[in-house]
Protein backbone atom coordinates (compact mmCIF):
# COMPACT_ATOMS: atom_id res chain seq x y z
CA UNK A 1 0.00 0.00 0.00
CA UNK A 2 1.24 3.51 -0.83
CA UNK A 3 0.37 6.22 1.66
CA UNK A 4 0.15 9.21 -0.67
CA UNK A 5 -0.85 12.81 -0.17
CA UNK A 6 -3.17 15.45 -1.55
CA UNK A 7 -1.91 18.37 0.56
CA UNK A 8 0.81 19.22 -1.94
CA UNK A 9 0.63 19.54 -5.68
CA UNK A 10 2.15 16.18 -6.55
CA UNK A 11 4.82 16.27 -9.26
CA UNK A 12 7.28 13.62 -10.44
CA UNK A 13 10.34 15.68 -9.60
CA UNK A 14 9.22 16.15 -6.00
CA UNK A 15 8.94 12.39 -5.45
CA UNK A 16 11.99 11.40 -7.48
CA UNK A 17 15.15 9.81 -6.12
CA UNK A 18 17.92 11.33 -8.23
CA UNK A 19 21.30 9.60 -8.60
CA UNK A 20 24.29 11.63 -9.75
CA UNK A 21 26.72 9.97 -12.15
CA UNK A 22 30.23 11.36 -12.56
CA UNK A 23 31.11 10.06 -16.04
CA UNK A 24 34.90 9.86 -15.75
CA UNK A 25 34.68 7.67 -12.65
CA UNK A 26 31.50 5.61 -13.00
CA UNK A 27 32.28 2.76 -15.44
CA UNK A 28 34.84 2.34 -18.21
CA UNK A 29 33.42 0.24 -21.05
CA UNK A 30 36.40 0.25 -23.42
CA UNK A 31 39.37 -0.16 -21.05
CA UNK A 32 41.04 3.18 -21.67
CA UNK A 33 41.02 4.05 -17.97
CA UNK A 34 38.28 6.69 -18.28
CA UNK A 35 34.59 6.18 -17.58
CA UNK A 36 32.24 6.71 -20.52
CA UNK A 37 28.65 6.91 -21.67
CA UNK A 38 28.45 3.26 -22.70
CA UNK A 39 29.65 2.42 -19.21
CA UNK A 40 26.72 4.37 -17.76
CA UNK A 41 24.31 2.56 -20.07
CA UNK A 42 25.69 -0.80 -18.91
CA UNK A 43 24.69 0.01 -15.31
CA UNK A 44 21.20 1.42 -15.88
CA UNK A 45 19.54 -1.83 -14.76
CA UNK A 46 21.56 -1.65 -11.54
CA UNK A 47 20.30 1.88 -10.90
CA UNK A 48 16.73 0.95 -11.75
CA UNK A 49 16.88 -1.99 -9.34
CA UNK A 50 18.29 0.30 -6.64
CA UNK A 51 15.10 2.35 -6.81
CA UNK A 52 16.40 5.39 -8.68
CA UNK A 53 13.84 7.48 -10.60
CA UNK A 54 16.22 9.84 -12.39
CA UNK A 55 19.91 10.09 -13.12
CA UNK A 56 21.84 13.35 -13.22
CA UNK A 57 24.86 13.13 -15.50
CA UNK A 58 27.66 15.53 -14.55
CA UNK A 59 29.26 17.44 -17.48
CA UNK A 60 30.13 15.21 -20.40
CA UNK A 61 30.37 17.88 -23.06
CA UNK A 62 33.42 18.59 -25.19
CA UNK A 63 36.05 20.03 -22.87
CA UNK A 64 39.80 20.36 -22.28
CA UNK A 65 39.03 19.06 -18.75
CA UNK A 66 40.83 21.75 -16.77
CA UNK A 67 37.96 21.54 -14.27
CA UNK A 68 36.66 18.06 -15.06
CA UNK A 69 34.26 19.17 -17.75
CA UNK A 70 32.97 22.33 -16.12
CA UNK A 71 35.07 24.13 -18.74
CA UNK A 72 32.97 23.49 -21.84
CA UNK A 73 34.37 24.10 -25.32
CA UNK A 74 31.22 22.96 -27.18
CA UNK A 75 27.76 22.67 -25.59
CA UNK A 76 26.53 20.55 -28.50
CA UNK A 77 29.19 17.84 -28.57
CA UNK A 78 30.63 15.16 -26.26
CA UNK A 79 34.05 14.86 -24.62
CA UNK A 80 35.69 12.31 -26.92
CA UNK A 81 36.85 9.79 -24.28
CA UNK A 82 33.24 9.62 -23.03
CA UNK A 83 31.79 8.76 -26.45
CA UNK A 84 29.80 10.40 -29.22
CA UNK A 85 26.64 12.39 -29.65
CA UNK A 86 25.01 9.15 -30.81
CA UNK A 87 26.09 7.43 -27.58
CA UNK A 88 24.55 10.27 -25.60
CA UNK A 89 21.26 9.99 -27.47
CA UNK A 90 21.33 6.26 -26.79
CA UNK A 91 21.77 6.99 -23.08
CA UNK A 92 18.76 9.32 -23.06
CA UNK A 93 16.63 6.74 -24.85
CA UNK A 94 17.76 3.81 -22.67
CA UNK A 95 17.00 5.75 -19.49
CA UNK A 96 13.51 6.47 -20.77
CA UNK A 97 12.96 2.83 -21.75
CA UNK A 98 13.36 1.92 -18.08
CA UNK A 99 10.79 4.47 -16.98
CA UNK A 100 13.43 6.79 -15.52
CA UNK A 101 14.25 10.42 -16.28
CA UNK A 102 17.56 12.05 -17.12
CA UNK A 103 19.04 15.38 -16.07
CA UNK A 104 22.11 17.05 -17.52
CA UNK A 105 24.40 19.63 -15.96
CA UNK A 106 23.77 23.14 -17.29
CA UNK A 107 27.02 25.14 -17.04
CA UNK A 108 26.39 28.64 -18.37
CA UNK A 109 28.19 31.07 -16.07
CA UNK A 110 31.36 30.52 -18.10
CA UNK A 111 32.86 28.52 -20.93
CA UNK A 112 36.27 27.06 -21.63
CA UNK A 113 38.82 29.45 -23.06
CA UNK A 114 38.87 26.97 -25.97
CA UNK A 115 35.22 27.63 -26.83
CA UNK A 116 34.88 29.26 -30.29
CA UNK A 117 32.95 32.12 -28.71
CA UNK A 118 35.89 33.04 -26.50
CA UNK A 119 38.41 32.46 -29.26
CA UNK A 120 36.55 35.06 -31.29
CA UNK A 121 36.16 37.35 -28.30
CA UNK A 122 39.87 37.47 -27.57
CA UNK A 123 40.89 37.83 -31.22
CA UNK A 124 40.48 41.62 -31.18
CA UNK A 125 38.74 44.42 -29.31
CA UNK A 126 36.57 45.01 -32.34
CA UNK A 127 35.29 41.47 -32.70
CA UNK A 128 31.47 41.19 -32.56
CA UNK A 129 31.77 38.70 -29.68
CA UNK A 130 34.18 40.83 -27.65
CA UNK A 131 31.33 41.86 -25.34
CA UNK A 132 30.21 38.24 -24.82
CA UNK A 133 32.85 38.02 -22.06
CA UNK A 134 33.96 40.44 -19.35
CA UNK A 135 37.01 42.35 -20.55
CA UNK A 136 38.50 45.33 -18.70
CA UNK A 137 41.60 47.52 -19.06
CA UNK A 138 44.28 47.35 -16.36
CA UNK A 139 44.79 49.65 -13.42
CA UNK A 140 48.20 51.00 -12.46
CA UNK A 141 49.75 51.72 -9.07
CA UNK A 142 51.68 54.97 -8.35
CA UNK A 143 54.86 53.29 -9.61
CA UNK A 144 53.26 52.36 -12.92
CA UNK A 145 52.90 48.68 -12.14
CA UNK A 146 50.04 47.04 -14.03
CA UNK A 147 47.24 45.73 -11.79
CA UNK A 148 44.03 43.78 -12.41
CA UNK A 149 40.82 45.82 -12.76
CA UNK A 150 39.76 45.06 -9.17
CA UNK A 151 40.84 43.06 -6.11
CA UNK A 152 38.55 40.07 -6.60
CA UNK A 153 39.87 36.64 -5.73
CA UNK A 154 38.80 33.69 -7.87
CA UNK A 155 37.54 30.54 -6.19
CA UNK A 156 40.37 28.63 -7.85
CA UNK A 157 43.09 31.16 -8.54
CA UNK A 158 44.57 34.49 -7.44
CA UNK A 159 43.41 36.89 -8.80
CA UNK A 160 40.07 36.54 -10.66
CA UNK A 161 41.57 38.19 -13.74
CA UNK A 162 43.93 36.98 -16.47
CA UNK A 163 45.95 39.29 -18.69
CA UNK A 164 45.64 38.89 -22.45
CA UNK A 165 48.82 40.06 -24.11
CA UNK A 166 47.34 40.37 -27.59
CA UNK A 167 44.50 42.76 -26.78
CA UNK A 168 46.12 44.31 -23.70
CA UNK A 169 43.14 43.74 -21.41
CA UNK A 170 42.13 41.41 -18.58
CA UNK A 171 39.23 38.96 -18.67
CA UNK A 172 37.23 37.91 -15.60
CA UNK A 173 36.95 34.33 -14.33
CA UNK A 174 35.48 33.48 -10.94
CA UNK A 175 36.90 29.96 -11.33
CA UNK A 176 40.02 28.78 -13.19
CA UNK A 177 41.73 31.16 -15.61
CA UNK A 178 40.72 28.77 -18.41
CA UNK A 179 37.04 29.39 -17.50
CA UNK A 180 36.20 32.95 -18.62
CA UNK A 181 32.87 34.29 -17.37
CA UNK A 182 30.20 35.01 -19.95
CA UNK A 183 28.75 38.52 -20.03
CA UNK A 184 25.07 38.04 -19.29
CA UNK A 185 24.43 41.74 -19.81
CA UNK A 186 24.76 41.04 -23.54
CA UNK A 187 21.35 39.96 -24.88
CA UNK A 188 22.78 38.36 -28.02
CA UNK A 189 25.07 36.24 -25.83
CA UNK A 190 22.13 35.11 -23.71
CA UNK A 191 20.13 34.08 -26.78
CA UNK A 192 23.07 32.00 -28.01
CA UNK A 193 23.36 30.30 -24.60
CA UNK A 194 19.68 29.39 -24.60
CA UNK A 195 19.87 27.90 -28.09
CA UNK A 196 23.15 26.00 -27.76
CA UNK A 197 23.16 24.88 -24.12
CA UNK A 198 19.43 24.44 -23.41
CA UNK A 199 17.15 23.97 -26.41
CA UNK A 200 19.65 21.69 -28.16
CA UNK A 201 19.36 19.12 -25.35
CA UNK A 202 15.68 19.54 -24.55
CA UNK A 203 14.91 18.72 -28.18
CA UNK A 204 16.84 15.48 -27.66
CA UNK A 205 14.66 14.46 -24.71
CA UNK A 206 16.50 15.60 -21.60
CA UNK A 207 14.03 15.91 -18.69
CA UNK A 208 15.74 18.65 -16.72
CA UNK A 209 18.92 20.28 -15.53
CA UNK A 210 21.08 20.68 -12.49
CA UNK A 211 22.13 24.30 -13.04
CA UNK A 212 25.72 25.08 -12.10
CA UNK A 213 26.49 28.23 -10.06
CA UNK A 214 22.97 29.45 -10.71
CA UNK A 215 23.40 32.72 -8.78
CA UNK A 216 26.58 34.07 -10.40
CA UNK A 217 25.46 35.31 -13.79
CA UNK A 218 24.79 38.86 -12.59
CA UNK A 219 27.73 40.82 -11.17
CA UNK A 220 27.64 44.12 -9.25
CA UNK A 221 27.59 46.93 -11.83
CA UNK A 222 30.95 48.54 -12.35
CA UNK A 223 32.79 45.56 -10.80
CA UNK A 224 34.01 47.52 -7.75
CA UNK A 225 36.62 46.27 -5.28
CA UNK A 226 35.49 43.77 -2.67
CA UNK A 227 35.73 44.76 0.98
CA UNK A 228 38.97 43.96 2.77
CA UNK A 229 38.55 40.71 4.69
CA UNK A 230 42.19 39.54 4.46
CA UNK A 231 44.40 42.52 5.29
CA UNK A 232 47.79 42.34 3.65
CA UNK A 233 46.54 40.26 0.72
CA UNK A 234 46.35 41.70 -2.79
CA UNK A 235 43.07 39.88 -3.52
CA UNK A 236 39.95 39.51 -1.43
CA UNK A 237 37.02 37.09 -1.19
CA UNK A 238 34.43 38.65 -3.48
CA UNK A 239 31.26 36.56 -3.16
CA UNK A 240 29.17 39.68 -2.54
CA UNK A 241 30.38 41.13 -5.83
CA UNK A 242 29.56 38.26 -8.17
CA UNK A 243 26.83 36.31 -6.37
CA UNK A 244 23.09 37.16 -6.27
CA UNK A 245 23.60 40.26 -8.41
CA UNK A 246 20.90 42.80 -9.30
CA UNK A 247 19.70 41.14 -12.53
CA UNK A 248 19.96 37.49 -11.51
CA UNK A 249 16.23 36.95 -11.05
CA UNK A 250 15.47 38.60 -14.37
CA UNK A 251 17.87 36.20 -16.07
CA UNK A 252 16.42 33.14 -14.35
CA UNK A 253 12.86 34.05 -15.31
CA UNK A 254 14.08 34.42 -18.86
CA UNK A 255 15.69 30.97 -18.71
CA UNK A 256 12.52 29.51 -17.22
CA UNK A 257 10.51 30.83 -20.15
CA UNK A 258 12.79 28.76 -22.42
CA UNK A 259 12.17 25.66 -20.27
CA UNK A 260 8.41 26.30 -20.46
CA UNK A 261 8.54 25.73 -24.22
CA UNK A 262 9.15 22.04 -23.45
CA UNK A 263 6.63 21.32 -20.70
CA UNK A 264 7.40 20.14 -17.16
CA UNK A 265 11.20 20.47 -16.99
CA UNK A 266 12.91 19.74 -13.66
CA UNK A 267 15.39 22.36 -12.47
CA UNK A 268 17.64 22.30 -9.43
CA UNK A 269 20.07 25.14 -8.95
CA UNK A 270 23.46 25.07 -7.26
CA UNK A 271 23.10 28.02 -4.87
CA UNK A 272 26.33 28.64 -2.95
CA UNK A 273 27.18 31.61 -0.75
CA UNK A 274 23.55 32.48 0.02
CA UNK A 275 23.01 32.19 3.78
CA UNK A 276 19.97 34.52 3.95
CA UNK A 277 16.79 32.39 3.86
CA UNK A 278 14.79 35.23 2.31
CA UNK A 279 17.20 35.42 -0.61
CA UNK A 280 16.95 31.66 -1.12
CA UNK A 281 13.16 31.84 -1.20
CA UNK A 282 13.31 34.33 -4.06
CA UNK A 283 14.83 31.58 -6.22
CA UNK A 284 12.39 28.78 -5.34
CA UNK A 285 9.09 30.58 -4.73
CA UNK A 286 6.46 29.29 -7.16
CA UNK A 287 5.22 32.77 -7.96
CA UNK A 288 8.64 33.93 -9.15
CA UNK A 289 8.84 31.18 -11.82
CA UNK A 290 12.59 30.68 -11.61
CA UNK A 291 13.70 27.30 -10.18
CA UNK A 292 11.93 24.20 -8.85
CA UNK A 293 14.46 23.84 -6.04
CA UNK A 294 18.06 24.56 -5.08
CA UNK A 295 20.92 22.87 -3.32
CA UNK A 296 21.50 24.73 -0.07
CA UNK A 297 25.02 24.11 1.18
CA UNK A 298 24.50 24.88 4.87
CA UNK A 299 25.23 21.30 5.92
CA UNK A 300 28.17 20.47 3.65
CA UNK A 301 29.82 23.81 4.46
CA UNK A 302 30.00 22.83 8.14
CA UNK A 303 33.56 22.84 9.43
CA UNK A 304 34.95 25.00 6.62
CA UNK A 305 35.87 28.65 6.36
CA UNK A 306 33.93 30.67 3.74
CA UNK A 307 36.19 31.15 0.76
CA UNK A 308 38.61 28.39 1.75
CA UNK A 309 37.22 24.94 2.48
CA UNK A 310 40.62 23.70 3.65
CA UNK A 311 40.71 25.90 6.76
CA UNK A 312 38.88 23.98 9.52
CA UNK A 313 36.14 25.46 11.68
CA UNK A 314 34.76 23.57 14.68
CA UNK A 315 31.24 22.15 14.53
CA UNK A 316 29.26 19.52 16.44
CA UNK A 317 26.19 17.35 16.00
CA UNK A 318 23.88 20.15 17.13
CA UNK A 319 25.13 22.17 14.16
CA UNK A 320 24.64 19.17 11.87
CA UNK A 321 21.03 18.66 12.98
CA UNK A 322 20.20 22.35 12.67
CA UNK A 323 21.65 22.80 9.20
CA UNK A 324 20.39 19.52 7.75
CA UNK A 325 16.81 20.36 8.75
CA UNK A 326 16.94 24.10 8.13
CA UNK A 327 14.78 23.92 5.00
CA UNK A 328 12.35 21.18 6.00
CA UNK A 329 9.41 23.47 6.63
CA UNK A 330 9.80 25.52 3.45
CA UNK A 331 7.42 23.10 1.70
CA UNK A 332 4.58 23.40 4.22
CA UNK A 333 2.43 25.95 2.39
CA UNK A 334 3.06 24.41 -1.03
CA UNK A 335 4.71 27.53 -2.47
CA UNK A 336 8.32 26.24 -2.53
CA UNK A 337 10.29 23.02 -2.63
CA UNK A 338 13.59 21.76 -1.22
CA UNK A 339 16.28 19.11 -1.65
CA UNK A 340 17.79 16.45 0.61
CA UNK A 341 21.44 15.48 0.08
CA UNK A 342 24.83 15.04 1.74
CA UNK A 343 27.05 14.13 -1.21
CA UNK A 344 27.87 15.23 -4.73
CA UNK A 345 30.91 15.53 -6.98
CA UNK A 346 32.14 18.59 -5.04
CA UNK A 347 31.95 17.11 -1.54
CA UNK A 348 33.86 14.50 0.47
CA UNK A 349 32.09 11.31 1.52
CA UNK A 350 29.35 11.77 4.12
CA UNK A 351 30.31 8.70 6.18
CA UNK A 352 33.82 10.10 6.70
CA UNK A 353 32.59 13.65 7.16
CA UNK A 354 29.56 13.34 9.42
CA UNK A 355 29.80 9.89 11.05
CA UNK A 356 32.66 7.37 11.19
CA UNK A 357 34.67 5.47 8.59
CA UNK A 358 36.20 3.24 11.26
CA UNK A 359 35.83 -0.31 9.86
CA UNK A 360 33.78 -1.35 12.89
CA UNK A 361 31.35 1.57 12.57
CA UNK A 362 31.35 2.34 8.86
CA UNK A 363 28.30 0.33 7.80
CA UNK A 364 26.27 1.42 10.81
CA UNK A 365 27.16 5.02 9.98
CA UNK A 366 26.09 4.66 6.35
CA UNK A 367 22.77 3.06 7.30
CA UNK A 368 22.08 5.72 9.92
CA UNK A 369 22.67 8.54 7.42
CA UNK A 370 20.46 6.73 4.89
CA UNK A 371 17.64 6.46 7.44
CA UNK A 372 17.80 10.15 8.27
CA UNK A 373 17.99 11.32 4.64
CA UNK A 374 15.20 9.05 3.41
CA UNK A 375 12.78 10.27 6.06
CA UNK A 376 13.33 13.98 5.36
CA UNK A 377 11.05 15.98 3.05
CA UNK A 378 12.07 17.16 -0.39
CA UNK A 379 13.65 15.65 -3.49
CA UNK A 380 16.31 13.12 -2.50
CA UNK A 381 19.69 13.14 -4.25
CA UNK A 382 22.24 10.34 -4.06
CA UNK A 383 25.80 10.39 -5.38
CA UNK A 384 27.50 7.38 -6.96
CA UNK A 385 29.04 5.13 -4.31
CA UNK A 386 26.97 6.62 -1.51
CA UNK A 387 24.64 3.63 -1.75
CA UNK A 388 27.50 1.29 -0.76
CA UNK A 389 28.98 3.60 1.87
CA UNK A 390 32.14 4.66 0.06
CA UNK A 391 34.58 6.64 2.23
CA UNK A 392 37.37 9.20 1.85
CA UNK A 393 40.90 8.26 0.87
CA UNK A 394 43.25 7.77 3.86
CA UNK A 395 45.41 10.62 5.15
CA UNK A 396 48.56 8.97 3.79
CA UNK A 397 47.16 8.87 0.24
CA UNK A 398 49.93 10.31 -1.99
CA UNK A 399 49.46 13.99 -2.70
CA UNK A 400 50.09 13.38 -6.39
CA UNK A 401 46.91 11.29 -6.50
CA UNK A 402 44.80 14.41 -5.97
CA UNK A 403 43.61 15.60 -9.38
CA UNK A 404 41.22 18.44 -8.56
CA UNK A 405 42.47 21.87 -9.64
CA UNK A 406 41.36 23.31 -6.30
CA UNK A 407 43.24 20.65 -4.31
CA UNK A 408 46.41 21.06 -6.33
CA UNK A 409 46.35 24.86 -6.14
CA UNK A 410 45.80 24.74 -2.38
CA UNK A 411 48.68 22.36 -1.71
CA UNK A 412 51.03 24.27 -4.01
CA UNK A 413 50.10 27.52 -2.25
CA UNK A 414 50.85 26.05 1.20
CA UNK A 415 54.22 24.75 0.00
CA UNK A 416 55.14 28.10 -1.51
CA UNK A 417 54.02 30.24 1.42
CA UNK A 418 55.70 28.06 4.07
CA UNK A 419 58.80 27.14 2.06
CA UNK A 420 57.84 23.47 2.37
CA UNK A 421 57.60 23.53 6.15
CA UNK A 422 56.99 19.89 7.23
CA UNK A 423 54.35 20.78 9.84
CA UNK A 424 52.42 22.96 7.40
CA UNK A 425 52.56 20.25 4.76
CA UNK A 426 51.29 17.67 7.24
CA UNK A 427 48.35 19.93 8.11
CA UNK A 428 47.67 20.51 4.42
CA UNK A 429 47.53 16.76 3.85
CA UNK A 430 45.02 16.44 6.68
CA UNK A 431 42.92 19.19 5.12
CA UNK A 432 42.94 17.43 1.76
CA UNK A 433 41.94 14.16 3.39
CA UNK A 434 39.10 15.88 5.21
CA UNK A 435 37.35 17.96 2.54
CA UNK A 436 38.96 17.64 -0.91
CA UNK A 437 36.59 17.14 -3.82
CA UNK A 438 38.76 14.27 -5.05
CA UNK A 439 37.20 11.80 -2.58
CA UNK A 440 33.98 11.85 -4.61
CA UNK A 441 35.81 11.53 -7.91
CA UNK A 442 37.77 8.32 -7.45
CA UNK A 443 36.54 5.35 -9.53
CA UNK A 444 33.30 3.68 -8.49
CA UNK A 445 33.92 0.47 -6.54
CA UNK A 446 32.08 -2.25 -8.43
CA UNK A 447 34.12 -5.14 -7.04
CA UNK A 448 37.26 -5.91 -5.01
CA UNK A 449 39.63 -6.48 -7.94
CA UNK A 450 42.73 -4.42 -8.66
CA UNK A 451 40.79 -1.64 -10.40
CA UNK A 452 37.55 -2.18 -8.49
CA UNK A 453 35.74 -3.40 -11.62
CA UNK A 454 35.85 0.15 -12.97
CA UNK A 455 38.24 -0.73 -15.79
CA UNK A 456 40.46 -3.61 -16.94
CA UNK A 457 43.03 -5.26 -14.67
CA UNK A 458 46.07 -4.03 -16.62
CA UNK A 459 44.80 -0.49 -17.19
CA UNK A 460 45.92 2.62 -15.32
CA UNK A 461 42.69 4.48 -14.48
CA UNK A 462 42.73 8.24 -14.84
CA UNK A 463 42.54 8.50 -11.05
CA UNK A 464 43.80 5.84 -8.61
CA UNK A 465 41.28 3.39 -7.17
CA UNK A 466 40.98 3.40 -3.38
CA UNK A 467 42.23 0.36 -1.50
CA UNK A 468 38.91 0.40 0.39
CA UNK A 469 37.38 -1.40 -2.61
CA UNK A 470 38.60 -4.60 -0.98
CA UNK A 471 36.03 -4.06 1.79
CA UNK A 472 33.48 -1.79 0.10
CA UNK A 473 32.07 -2.81 -3.29
CA UNK A 474 28.82 -3.44 -5.13
CA UNK A 475 29.70 -7.10 -5.77
CA UNK A 476 30.18 -7.77 -2.07
CA UNK A 477 26.93 -6.08 -1.12
CA UNK A 478 24.50 -7.14 -3.84
CA UNK A 479 23.37 -10.34 -2.16
CA UNK A 480 24.43 -9.74 1.43
CA UNK A 481 21.27 -9.17 3.42
CA UNK A 482 22.87 -6.85 5.98
CA UNK A 483 24.77 -4.73 3.43
CA UNK A 484 24.57 -0.97 3.04
CA UNK A 485 23.39 -1.41 -0.56
CA UNK A 486 20.50 -3.68 0.45
CA UNK A 487 19.60 -1.22 3.19
CA UNK A 488 19.47 1.71 0.74
CA UNK A 489 17.16 -0.32 -1.50
CA UNK A 490 14.84 -0.98 1.43
CA UNK A 491 14.86 2.65 2.50
CA UNK A 492 14.10 3.95 -0.99
CA UNK A 493 11.22 1.47 -1.22
CA UNK A 494 9.94 2.59 2.18
CA UNK A 495 10.16 6.24 1.13
CA UNK A 496 7.97 5.53 -1.90
CA UNK A 497 5.51 3.56 0.21
CA UNK A 498 5.08 6.46 2.63
CA UNK A 499 5.20 9.41 0.23
CA UNK A 500 2.87 11.49 2.37
CA UNK A 501 5.21 11.18 5.33
CA UNK A 502 8.72 11.11 3.98
CA UNK A 503 8.43 13.26 0.85
CA UNK A 504 5.63 15.68 1.72
CA UNK A 505 5.18 15.38 5.50
CA UNK A 506 5.29 18.22 8.01
CA UNK A 507 8.57 18.18 9.90
CA UNK A 508 8.94 18.80 13.65
CA UNK A 509 12.25 18.63 15.49
CA UNK A 510 11.99 16.96 18.90
CA UNK A 511 14.23 18.33 21.62
CA UNK A 512 17.00 15.87 22.44
CA UNK A 513 20.68 15.74 23.53
CA UNK A 514 23.25 16.96 20.99
CA UNK A 515 24.21 13.48 19.78
CA UNK A 516 20.64 12.20 19.47
CA UNK A 517 18.61 13.24 16.41
CA UNK A 518 14.85 12.95 16.89
CA UNK A 519 12.14 14.31 14.61
CA UNK A 520 8.59 13.57 13.57
CA UNK A 521 6.88 13.81 10.21
CA UNK A 522 3.12 14.15 9.84
CA UNK A 523 0.95 13.42 6.82
CA UNK A 524 -2.08 15.68 7.30
CA UNK A 525 -4.10 13.75 4.72
CA UNK A 526 -3.69 10.20 6.00
CA UNK A 527 -3.14 11.14 9.64
CA UNK A 528 0.05 9.07 9.79
CA UNK A 529 2.97 10.24 11.89
CA UNK A 530 6.53 8.95 11.77
CA UNK A 531 9.23 9.21 14.40
CA UNK A 532 12.88 9.04 13.32
CA UNK A 533 15.53 8.49 15.99
CA UNK A 534 19.26 8.45 15.26
CA UNK A 535 22.40 8.20 17.35
CA UNK A 536 24.97 10.50 15.74
CA UNK A 537 27.80 9.28 17.96
CA UNK A 538 30.17 6.33 18.30
CA UNK A 539 28.91 5.64 21.85
CA UNK A 540 25.92 3.67 23.10
CA UNK A 541 23.26 6.11 24.28
CA UNK A 542 20.26 5.79 26.55
CA UNK A 543 17.05 6.44 24.64
CA UNK A 544 14.02 7.93 26.34
CA UNK A 545 11.05 8.93 24.25
CA UNK A 546 9.89 12.48 25.03
CA UNK A 547 6.78 12.55 27.20
CA UNK A 548 4.64 14.16 24.49
CA UNK A 549 5.14 11.16 22.20
CA UNK A 550 3.08 8.08 23.05
CA UNK A 551 5.44 5.43 21.75
CA UNK A 552 3.01 2.59 22.45
CA UNK A 553 0.88 3.93 19.58
CA UNK A 554 3.81 3.63 17.16
CA UNK A 555 5.04 0.60 15.26
CA UNK A 556 8.77 0.07 14.65
CA UNK A 557 9.17 -0.29 10.85
CA UNK A 558 12.93 0.16 10.38
CA UNK A 559 15.97 -0.38 12.55
CA UNK A 560 19.61 -0.35 11.49
CA UNK A 561 21.28 -2.27 14.36
CA UNK A 562 20.73 -3.35 17.94
CA UNK A 563 17.99 -5.15 19.83
CA UNK A 564 17.74 -3.34 23.17
CA UNK A 565 14.78 -0.97 23.12
CA UNK A 566 16.07 1.43 25.79
CA UNK A 567 19.52 1.92 24.27
CA UNK A 568 20.78 3.25 20.97
CA UNK A 569 23.83 1.47 19.65
CA UNK A 570 26.61 3.57 18.06
CA UNK A 571 25.19 5.20 14.92
CA UNK A 572 21.92 3.30 15.24
CA UNK A 573 18.76 4.70 13.65
CA UNK A 574 15.10 3.74 13.86
CA UNK A 575 11.82 4.74 12.27
CA UNK A 576 8.46 4.32 13.98
CA UNK A 577 5.08 4.97 12.36
CA UNK A 578 1.70 5.66 13.98
CA UNK A 579 -1.70 5.69 12.31
CA UNK A 580 -0.78 3.52 9.31
CA UNK A 581 -2.79 0.46 8.40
Amino acid sequence: MIYATTRQNRLWWKEAVVYEVYPASFKDSNNDGIGDIQGIISKLDYLHHLGVDAIWVAPHYKSPQVDMGYDISDFEDIHEPYGTLEDCQCLIDEVHKRGMRILFDLVINHTSDQHPWFQESRSSKGNPKRDWYMWRPPRYDPNGKRLPPNNWRSQFTVPAWTWDEKTQEYYLHVYADQQPDLNWENEECRRAIYESAIRFWLRRGVDGFRIDTVNKYSKVPGLPDAKISDPGEDTQVAFDMYTNGPRIHEYLREINSVFAEFGEIMTVGELPNTPDPNKVLEYISNKNKELNMVFNFDTVYLGTKPGNRFIPVAFDNSDFKRELTKWQNVIDDGTAWTTVFLENHDQPRSVSRFASDDPHLREASAKMLSTVLCSLSGTLFLYQGQEIGMINAPVDWPVENYQCVRSRNYFADVCAKTQNDPEAIAEARKALQRVARDHARVPMQWDSSANAGFTGFEIHPWMPVLASCREISVADQLDRRDSVLRFWREMLSLRKMYLGLFVYGRFTMVESPADIFVFTKHDVDSGCTSLTVANLSAETKEFTVPAEIELDTFKLIMRTVGDVESKLEPFEARIYVSGAE
